[in-house]
């Protein structure tokens, strides 16, 4: 399938959601990352219009040209209006939308102050739309997979070229400056977030450490979180590792953490809750003594955001279904022991 028919799906899909309203007419979309799904706009700036047989996509002059372009390569039917401040923007919504009601409008994505400003500008009621972008954009087609895949590939082999430098006794900043290196070299336009590298009984007991210039020794726990970001879609990957011999503490607290993710990567599939994943990998790792030191949700749906829908957590309502991106990824950690996640 072609980016063009990508790009049409999906607003064939939240045009069908628009046309079941009774009195809603049209949706003016503001999340930034919904504009690039529906578009390939990725300016900074940009207010989307959606109605049942129209678009506008309203951007400010340092952006109008790539806008054209953009559109133009995703096969995109919008019309690309250049406004100077966001009165002008609020304007122009106002000359488009006379003859609306109502409106859907993403009320998660605008401050109060915007909100107020965009109530007063317009004669239609605004309406906030129910999470309907982030629920279709959950769903992630052939393209999407294959742009996530190819960043799983380009982390995954920056990361085995990085690994002999772990014998050489290296700092964290050391392997996260030659990962990020080394995955924009291998066609990443760079990596997914900070990449974290953390080593030893404190650092590594951290889950979202900053790496530092600690050192990796011999003996000491390694947690290493990389991912690559292409064309706006990331992967996200974890790997544990300890230099020489392991003692038998980290050996149980290994075993355990993959076996934990093997039964949760078992039990995810269409249907199935996500709580309940989460539950399955808190429950191996409950029988092996480490309950207490899993303190964080199993996993999360990536894509267009690194965290996005659907959540692996005791609190989720999520069931998962067919194109879901998620990651299962348990771990322990413990000050003085250190951590492995995977």
């Amino acid at each position: 399938m072609s980016v063009e028919q990508w790009h049409s799906q999906r607003l064939t899909r939240v045009r069908e959601l628009l046309s079941q309203q009774t009195s809603v007419q049209a949706i003016l979309v503001s999340d930034l990352n919904d504009i690039r799904w529906l578009t390939g706009f990725t300016g900074s700036s940009g207010w989307l219009l959606i109605t049942a047989t129209d678009m506008w996509l309203f951007t400010d002059g340092r952006y109008t040209e790539q806008a054209h372009a953009q559109i133009n390569a995703a096969g995109v039917a919008a019309h690309v209006i250049e406004c100077r401040t966001q009165q002008s923007v609020f304007e122009a919504l106002a000359h488009r939308l006379s003859k609306c009601s109502h409106i859907w409008f993403q009320s998660a994505h605008i401050t109060f102050d915007v909100f107020q400003t965009l109530n007063t500008s317009l004669s239609a009621d605004l309406v906030p739309a129910p999470a309907l972008l982030g629920a279709i954009r959950r769903i992630k087609d052939a393209g999407e997979i294959s742009l996530m895949s190819r960043a799983c590939d380009i982390a995954d082999r920056a990361l085995a070229e990085v690994l002999p430098m772990l014998l050489s006794e290296p700092s964290e900043k050391n392997v996260r400056d030659q990962l990020d290196y080394l995955m924009r070299q291998l066609g990443a336009d760079g990596p997914s977030y900070d990449t974290i590298v953390a080593t030893g009984p404190i650092n590594a007991a951290r889950p979202h450490h900053s790496p530092t210039d600690t050192r990796i020794e011999e003996g000491h726990t390694l947690i290493i979180d990389v991912g690559a970001l292409v064309n706006g879609y990331h992967s996200d990957m974890t790997r544990s590792y300890v230099i020489g011999e392991m003692n038998g503490e980290q050996v149980h607290a290994y075993e355990a953490v993959r076996e934990a993710q093997a039964a949760g990567v078992a039990l995810a599939g269409p249907g199935v809750a996500t709580r309940d994943v989460d539950a399955m990998c808190r429950k191996v790792l409950h029988e092996a003594g480490l309950a207490e030191m899993f303190n964080h949700g199993t996993g999360h749906g990536v894509g267009l955001l690194i965290h996005e829908d659907p959540y692996l957590n005791s609190s989720s309502t999520a069931i998962l279904q067919p194109g879901d991106v998620v990651t299962i990824e348990p771990g322990v950690y413990r000050g003085g022991f250190g951590g492995l996640r995977v």
